[in-house]
């Protein structure tokens, strides 16, 4: 039997990050994220896995988002027996966002049981926080850089920038070299160091997530102060939704560099998000990985006032303005930051900061394409607070920086295959790699199995798109 890999995610959407690859004696998972956004692709979360959990040898896992990692208490409850390999930074985030992910998922449960607001009689979480604390023990940390030997598939670890601990991946099996992307850091990241440029390969798996456009070349901190100094000058409070890992300390950055520089009024700042303050502690921890200097981390958090407790973060929603409240979720699908958009959306004194990408279904993509009215908690909620898109505050590269990104091959790789970007955004990217690169590409498509032999230069199979 061939070595082949299968995408079980990713494909047409940005989310649920899922690849087999399959040697013939050995099977390993590459990330195991969740579906999010539109409900067609959430409920592909509670589908069986497309393999048997107890035949996977192991998982390989890129970074800790969610997307890339938020199935794997499913899995191992499941009857997955294998390890998780990840690297040291993904270890000890992955120690936070999956047991908040088990905990919330029973919240919302319980929400739905109280409201009667689940057509499913109990509403049941995906998972549990002690499921999540179950997978937990399956992770082994390891440096990058250092080969993992996986039956007869290797796996090595490079720096990918983005947030602490992404990777990308560089795998052999069968004799043929399989390079994965993950997320795709930038170059000009205020916080990550950029990623590391790509080796020879034969088959590259990219991230298309801003494949159909280029970052705007504003500069985040000159915009975001601009709109804290506005909304805050006339009272009101600017709510700035943010994933509680990576991007919560590139907003405290570019806040507490703006307070130094007196370009923003001295107001109140909370840090709404006991994962964020956590995970500062682990960002302290790696400094080989970042940008920051140890007085910067001290800055950045002496300008925070860091709400712990849920009656905190109730009394945030009565206190009003001036003031600036940072929050997860980054795409408002669930969290605190959900309470604060309830309490001050409806005040056009407000404002509403999107700091990156919003994908398709949630309702952070509903603000962003501009509705206002989002459905929050059983009820409409109308949003009269203004809202704003910085999308160049993404940790994501965009489509120049991955083009640029790909220019440091020493040879172009024999196969290319787009995956975890909205369809136009993967399509305007295959585009632009063959117009400018003259390379062949890809977009993926969901449970497309790919023969590994097709990367020594044979015909690709009939159901990849040309």
């Amino acid at each position: 039997m061939s070595a082949t890999l299968t995408f079980l995610g990713a494909t047409d959407t940005v989310t649920g990050s899922r690849y087999l690859i399959d040697s013939g004696s050995t099977r390993v998972l590459v990330d195991c994220g969740l579906f999010q956004g539109y409900k067609l692709l959430r409920e592909r979360n509670w589908n069986p896995f497309p393999v048997d959990p107890a035949g996977i040898d192991a998982v390989v896992i890129t970074h800790a988002h969610l997307d890339h990692t938020g199935y794997l208490p499913s899995l191992v409850r499941d009857g997955f027996r294998g390890r998780i390999h990840a690297t040291r930074g993904t270890t000890e985030l992955s120690g936070l966002v999956l047991p908040d992910s088990g905990r919330l998922q029973e919240e919302q449960a319980t929400f739905h049981q109280r409201h009667h607001s689940s057509r499913h009689t109990p509403p049941r979480p995906l998972y549990t926080e002690q499921d999540a604390l179950t997978a937990l023990q399956r992770f082994t940390p390891h440096p990058f850089d250092d080969p993992v030997q996986i039956g007869d598939v290797t796996v090595r670890f490079v720096p990918a920038g983005h947030i602490l601990g992404a990777a990308q991946l560089h795998i052999a099996v069968g004799g043929r070299r399989l390079h994965f992307t993950g997320d795709l850091g930038r170059v000009d990241d205020a916080l990550m160091l950029p990623p590391r440029p790509l080796e020879e390969t034969d088959l590259l798996v990219c991230e298309s997530t801003y494949g159909d456009r280029d970052h705007p070349h504003e500069d985040p901190a000159g915009e975001l102060g601009a709109i804290v100094r506005r909304v805050c000058g006339r009272g009101g409070v600017v709510i700035l939704p943010a994933f509680a890992v990576g991007r919560a300390e590139t907003l405290l950055l570019h806040l507490s560099r703006l307070r130094a520089a007196d370009a923003i009024p001295d107001v109140p700042v909370f840090l709404n998000s006991p994962m964020a303050v956590d995970a500062s502690e682990i960002y302290a921890r790696h400094p080989e990985e970042h940008r920051l200097r140890p007085d910067e981390f001290r800055a950045m958090y002496r300008l925070a006032t860091l709400v712990h407790s849920v009656d905190e973060s109730k009394l945030l929603n009565l206190r009003g303005g001036p003031a600036v409240i940072i929050s997860a979720s980054g795409m408002l699908e669930g969290g605190r930051v959900l309470h604060h958009i309830a309490a001050y959306g409806t005040d056009p004194h407000n404002a509403i900061v999107l700091t990156g990408f919003q994908a398709a279904g949630t309702r952070g993509a509903a603000l962003q394409r501009g509705e206002r009215s989002l459905r929050i908690f059983g009820q409409d909620i109308p949003i009269r607070a203004q809202v704003h898109s910085l999308e160049m505050l993404s940790a994501h590269a965009d489509a120049a920086q991955i083009v640029d990104w790909m220019r440091t091959a020493p040879c172009p790789p024999q196969s290319v295959y787009l995956t975890h970007g909205e369809p136009g955004a993967a399509e305007s990217l295959r585009i632009r790699i063959r117009r400018e690169l003259g390379w062949t590409a890809r977009t993926a498509e969901f449970r497309q199995s790919v023969p590994l032999s097709a990367a020594a230069g044979k015909p690709a199979p009939a159901s990849a798109r040309a």
